[in-house]
């Protein structure tokens, strides 16, 4: 088990908000939590955390809106357990675990990259009660199905030969923006040696490719829930991810589930469209839920 210490999150760049700690499973687990109203979790992917989420945290909170933004296991300022840890199940776990330990309800989830995989299935099948209102952005859900593009394999086929991932360098890349020397070193700040990425490498592998690898059951099962859905749900995607592209991705998933409005399309954004346009996301979201009311 592996502990970044807490000088590499030092001056993080309009970042200031302070962790929120609790113990799960042996393990030290972090969160941000700010503002005050009605709960938003906001949910990261591989391989980011947190940080992610600060620009569409700001318009949310002003908007009168609690944000809770949780490290997932093996990420940001939560410990990292050894490759061997991770499993599908056991993100799935600790996040039902945030919700519970916090004792959170009439909560807007949102979801993106790896965060749909995890959190889709907190919100349908695992503790659907809690939750009121979704968001998916740039995500999905794995059935053992799906095929996944030419794009996702060479990152898959890039980690497997480079255990020592260049965190900021693929955040970076799968942005339509230039990030700066200091935004990238902050999402390289939970990840000081090679045995601090064990999560990031795991992910992708935990995919199921065919309909009985682990995980896939659960997947399907969560996407039989969501084309059944009667909570709003909102869809937002980048206009330039070239990972999973918003055409045939974001287009599929659209017609896929109830969305409650036409997706929205994020413009200037790639793959980590809240680092291109969180501004844009976080006021998107917070007109949406205005819409709810």
């Amino acid at each position: 088990m592996q502990r970044t210490p807490d000088e590499r999150f030092v001056d993080l760049p309009d970042f200031p908000h302070e962790p929120h700690y609790r113990e799960w499973e042996g393990m030290r687990l972090a969160h941000v939590d700010v503002g005050e109203g009605s709960t938003v979790v906001l949910l990261h992917g591989e391989p980011t955390w947190s940080f992610m989420w600060r620009k569409a945290i700001a318009p949310l909170v002003e908007a009168g809106h609690r944000c809770i933004a949780p490290d997932l296991p093996g990420f940001g300022r939560s410990d990292k357990p050894a490759d061997d840890w991770y499993t599908y199940d056991r993100l799935v776990a600790a996040v039902v675990s945030l919700f519970e330990d916090l004792d959170l309800t009439d909560v807007t989830l949102v979801v993106h990259d790896w965060g749909g995989p995890v959190g889709l299935r907190v919100a349908t099948t695992e503790v659907p009660e809690r939750i009121s209102r979704i968001v998916i952005m740039d995500s999905g859900l794995f059935t053992g199905h799906q095929k996944m593009g030419k794009n996702w394999q060479m990152f898959r086929d890039f980690i497997d030969a480079e255990p020592d991932m260049p965190i900021g360098m693929l955040v970076n890349g799968g942005s339509a923006t230039e990030l700066s020397p200091e935004v990238i070193a902050a999402y390289e700040a939970p990840f000081p040696t090679v045995d601090h990425k064990g999560g990031a490498r795991r992910l992708p592998a935990l995919i199921p490719q065919s309909p009985e690898d682990p995980g896939a059951a659960e997947g399907r099962a969560a996407v039989e829930a969501l084309a059944q859905e009667t909570r709003p749900l909102l869809l937002l995607w980048a206009d330039a991810d070239t990972i999973l592209p918003l055409e045939p991705t974001g287009r599929a998933m659209e017609s896929s589930f109830p969305v409650s409005e036409p997706l929205h399309v994020i413009e200037g954004a790639g793959h980590f469209l809240a680092e291109d346009q969180g501004k844009v996301i976080g006021a998107t979201i917070a007109d949406w839920l205005a819409r709810q009311a």
